[in-house]
């Protein structure tokens, strides 16, 4: 199955990405993919929020986005991007993609909500070459005893209206742990704000496949 329709997160998600961009997702996208060159595999790549970070060092970016709206999204934000895009069905778990045949791979606030964390994983890594990169930036469990709970108990109803974001997820540990040797990461909170937010805890950063 190369489908997975959630058809009320695909028309908010937009929406909120564009306000999130504006108090500085685009910088950490920008932030994501810059350096980045050759052959580039993005997963989940939503409505193509990326697409116009990618440096000119990309000679081709293959998008993988399972959600059919966010899919056609894509494609038309693919026909103005810097760099050659084309965007096809897939899912994360079952790449029908040849292996070692990326350069870079691209992993930005999907990991979250893949149905096989670990599974997805093992795809990124056969995909790429080796010594390839893993560019990630992903929501990521919390640090404290409070935010951990809070994520908890949020990841109780969160996941039936985001298309299966669970914010809860060590997913940084699971990249170190998945045949990846992390060079550069950080952590940090956004959007910043005072207000309890389960889904601030984020990261982002560059492994190497081994």
């Amino acid at each position: 199955m190369t489908d997975l329709r959630h058809p009320i997160f695909a028309r908010l998600y937009p929406r909120l990405d564009a306000a999130t961009a504006k108090a500085g997702g685009d910088a950490h996208r920008a932030e994501l993919l810059d350096g980045a060159s050759g052959r580039v595999l993005e997963l989940g790549a939503g409505y193509g929020a990326n697409f116009p970070h990618y440096p000119a060092a990309v000679a081709e970016v293959v998008a993988v986005e399972p959600e059919p709206r966010l899919r056609a999204l894509a494609a038309r934000a693919a026909a103005g991007a810097p760099v050659p895009i084309s965007v096809r069905p897939g899912v994360a778990e079952d790449l029908d993609l040849d292996d070692a045949s990326f350069d870079v791979a691209v992993a930005s606030l999907v990991l979250c909500s893949v149905r096989d964390p670990a599974r997805a994983l093992a795809e990124l890594r056969r995909v790429l070459r080796p010594g390839g990169q893993l560019r990630y930036y992903e929501h990521v469990r919390g640090r404290t005893a409070g935010k951990v709970r809070l994520q908890r108990y949020a990841d109780l109803v969160w996941p039936l209206i985001s298309g299966g974001c669970r914010v809860s997820r060590p997913t940084d540990e699971w990249i170190a742990g998945s045949g990846f040797t992390v060079r550069g990461e950080r952590r940090f909170e956004f959007p910043p704000t005072r207000a309890p937010n389960p889904a601030s805890p984020h990261v982002l950063g560059i492994a190497v496949r081994d």
